[in-house]
């Protein structure tokens, strides 16, 4: 079933309000204000009686390609809550390299995602990824650098709160041995109306030359996640050729001629020209292109009945572009707030580079404008 091109026009104005790159605010400040400091790489959960809860993790300046002698990189995950979007927002939940390394060394902390647990209400689920101390397969061997390690996503639960995960427990859902996907990292994970749990995650090829997004799921009564794909949005022809992130599933509010569809989300995604910067012509129209750790964003949509089949609204050019620094605009989460309301967030680049977690909330009687409009 195709959506009519008004209606596609109301998704793509939906997503620009909503992360407005210059009414976003600064929520989460990085640990220092250059380039390759930032706060973000993780996602909006709200408790049962409506804290906001946003996760994400501290990175300091570091490069993936030469180890950790590069600097000390993905260095702590953390949880902060506030009562409301414009409430600053405290740290509640931390854990640094160190406490994650309970099997295994861990070099880097990448992307994470907080979810609800399914078994009661103050159950909680942390999907962790990180880089650890691990030899790539023998056939690749030769093509792994001095002090860098292999990505894998792990599972960490808690059955009373934030405070009661424990680390000694903690299990890798994901990881692979397979050249072409061979790092996985930055999971999005979120629950079906059936019960199911789904894990959306990047990898990387041994060569890093690329990114991807895959899809795994956990079924009902399930302790064990299944790889459903490898790639569940194809990379694009022009501003996403290199990288492909999906960071977000925000489902639609059922306003308008929505309320009259079957149920549809919205999907935000990353992406980016390049995995290093290119030269521009100076005598062309300049643009940023996004390239690794400083990617853009981009829009895509979806029937929840056909998931996991996406499609995009971004082909030709990205969606979110900072107004700062290298332009970067990516890792975007969002969600549908009691009252109607949505509330975003991201990492953008700012003039000095960093990538501190900014947000904007976008009231209900806008979301109604647009999209009843």
């Amino acid at each position: 079933m195709e959506l009519e091109e008004s209606l596609k026009k109301r998704l793509l104005e939906l997503g620009r309000r909503l992360l407005d790159q210059d009414a976003a605010r600064t929520l989460i400040e990085p640990l220092g204000n250059s380039s390759g400091f930032w706060f973000g790489g993780g996602n909006i959960c709200l408790q049962e009686e409506g804290n906001i809860l946003v996760s994400g993790r501290f990175r300091n300046e570091g490069d993936a390609r030469t180890g950790t002698g590069a600097g000390a990189r993905g260095l702590e995950c953390a949880v902060f809550s506030a009562s409301s979007p414009s409430d600053d927002f405290q740290k509640v939940l931390s854990f640094s390299k160190e406490e994650l390394s309970h099997t295994e060394e861990v070099v880097s902390i990448e992307g994470v995602s907080l979810i609800a647990g399914s078994t009661s209400k103050s159950a909680f689920e942390f999907i962790i990824s990180t880089e650890k101390k691990t030899a790539y397969p023998k056939n690749l061997i030769h093509f792994q650098k001095p002090g860098t390690g292999v990505w894998s996503i792990d599972l960490l639960e808690s059955e009373n709160g934030l405070g009661s995960f424990k680390l000694k427990e903690m299990t890798t859902i994901a990881r692979s041995k397979k050249g072409s996907t061979l790092h996985y990292k930055d999971p999005v994970a979120f629950h079906q109306g059936d019960g199911q749990t789904q894990v959306i995650f990047c990898h990387h090829p041994f060569s890093w030359s690329s990114s991807n997004s895959g899809l795994l799921t956990r079924h009902s009564g399930k302790n064990s996640f299944n790889l459903v794909s490898e790639n569940i949005l194809e990379r694009g022809n022009s501003w996403d050729v290199a990288c492909l992130r999906v960071t977000e599933k925000l489902p639609l509010p059922k306003i308008g001629k929505f309320a009259d569809l079957p149920d549809l989300s919205l999907f935000f995604y990353d992406g980016a020209e390049c995995l290093r910067p290119l030269d521009q012509n100076p005598k062309a129209a300049q643009r940023p292109r996004g390239y690794s750790c400083e990617e853009l964003g981009g829009l895509a949509w979806g029937w929840d009945a056909e998931f996991p089949k996406l499609n995009k609204l971004s082909i030709d050019f990205p969606m979110f572009i900072s107004p700062h620094g290298s332009g970067c605009s990516r890792y975007a989460s969002a969600v549908t707030l009691k009252d109607g309301s949505i509330f975003a967030t991201w990492q953008q680049s700012q003039k000095n580079e960093s990538q501190p977690l900014v947000g904007h909330h976008l009231s209900y009687a806008e979301v109604v404008r647009i999209l009843r409009n």
